[in-house]
């Protein structure tokens, strides 16, 4: 466990580099839950994450002989950008290894914060392939591997997050939310609190699909998730840090999902109504709010919104889920017959007033009375649906619902 002592050093190792970033009073999350929501804003690091933390005060912590070496860091993330940007400010070589498929423009970031310091390697489909690549480079050569959270220094970097939280505000904190990926931010965060407010309940937030830590305190032991939803990429892990875990599971109160659908509309809540960019894993802490709202009340809380690299590619992606989990927008097949006038009378008398055809697709085909159709209907009220599927089946025209199959859903999402 990161002691109080270390902590202050990483933080003075970070000053200057790492920004001190604003702790704020959010008006409308404080009336919706009638209290004092504040958001500590790790959006506003340069790097966009908090990620920078720990990458700097674990990369300079490294001895002349370890830094001449170089050092080594697989991630397709906000960890490489923390990296990189490290790597340059320090001036040690650094290699990043990230998943062939990563987006370019993610590319491109960690390239502009590494400049001439780094280079990047492209290796294997996942991020498992990149790690495996990046360790194999670390033991032929001999280079520190630079990991993104199951480590002392990385952890004491996250840490001073929670130092800093304390510093800002002269009011009891009765809770802390935080995101968990690989739990190094948690860890450290959570750390600080257990000496310096050990009345605060921290509770822990991983997104539905990747409940990695979750399943681990409930097993008592680090377990390894065969699959995860990595739509919440910078909170997705199949496996969390053994250093993590141990800490976590001694100093957390409470550990909680959240739906990936509920943190694609608090995304866009953030963008429409505040005006801030966010993540998916940094809108993870003010998603889970609605769990605890009966609990807040009158209290002095605080969320941390861990990062905003948010691809805006993503976003008709993002409009889609937050839809879906808001029972807003379905997916049939339609058997329509094969005559003239079947998709007026669709149109006219089977859909509602307020409901909207968003994707169609339809093939005709020769010599059969009834052809299939592929359609997604967005309504405006959830208790338009049985009423739409009922004259689906009066008037024939029901095939399949497709939302809750997920084998043919994954195809159209």
């Amino acid at each position: 466990m990161p002691t109080l002592e270390n902590v202050r050093k990483a933080a003075a190792t970070l000053n200057g580099v790492a920004a001190v970033t604003p702790l704020t009073h959010s008006l409308r999350y404080s009336k919706e839950f009638d209290a004092n929501i504040m958001l500590k804003r790790e959006d506003l690091q340069v790097v966009r994450s908090y990620k920078i933390r720990g990458a700097y005060n674990k990369i300079s912590s490294l001895t002349k002989e370890e830094r001449e070496k170089g050092i080594v860091c697989a991630s397709a993330g906000n960890h490489s950008q923390g990296v990189a940007f490290s790597c340059k400010e320090l001036k040690i070589k650094g290699t990043i290894y990230m998943p062939a498929p990563t987006p370019q423009q993610k590319i491109e970031q960690v390239q502009m914060f590494g400049e001439d310091y780094i280079d990047i390697v492209l290796e294997g489909d996942t991020f498992d392939d990149a790690y495996k690549a990046a360790m194999t480079e670390c033991k032929r050569v001999g280079k520190t591997f630079v990991h993104p959270f199951d480590d002392e220094k990385v952890i004491e970097g996250q840490a001073t997050v929670g130092l800093e939280i304390l510093e800002q505000t002269k009011k009891r904190i009765d809770y802390v939310f935080v995101a968990i990926g690989g739990g190094g931010l948690a860890s450290g965060l959570a750390s600080v609190f257990d000496v310096l407010s050990p009345q605060t309940k921290i509770i822990g937030v991983e997104p539905m699909g990747a409940p990695s830590m979750k399943t681990s305190l409930q097993n008592k032991k680090n377990t390894e998730l065969q699959e995860i939803d990595k739509f919440v990429d910078g909170a997705a892990v199949q496996r969390v840090g053994d250093r993590t875990f141990a800490i976590c599971q001694q100093l957390l109160d409470e550990m909680i999902t959240v739906p990936e659908g509920k943190v694609c509309q608090e995304i866009l809540d953030l963008y429409n109504k505040d005006a801030i960019v966010v993540e998916p894993a940094g809108a993870l802490t003010l998603s889970a709010l609605e769990q605890f709202k009966d609990k807040l009340k009158g209290k002095n809380v605080v969320c941390v919104v861990s990062g905003s690299n948010n691809d805006i590619t993503r976003t008709a992606e993002i409009k889609e889920r937050a839809l879906l989990y808001a029972n807003l927008k379905h997916y049939f097949i339609i058997r329509f017959p094969q005559r003239a006038g079947a998709l007026k009378e669709f149109v006219a008398e089977i859909l509602g007033p307020t409901d909207d055809i968003t994707h169609f697709q339809y093939t005709k085909k020769n010599a059969k009375e009834n052809a299939p159709a592929v359609v997604g209907i967005e309504l405006k009220n959830p208790s338009d649906l049985d009423p739409l599927i009922e004259r689906m089946k009066s008037k024939n025209f029901f095939g399949e619902y497709l939302n809750n199959k997920p084998d043919l859903f994954q195809y159209l999402v």
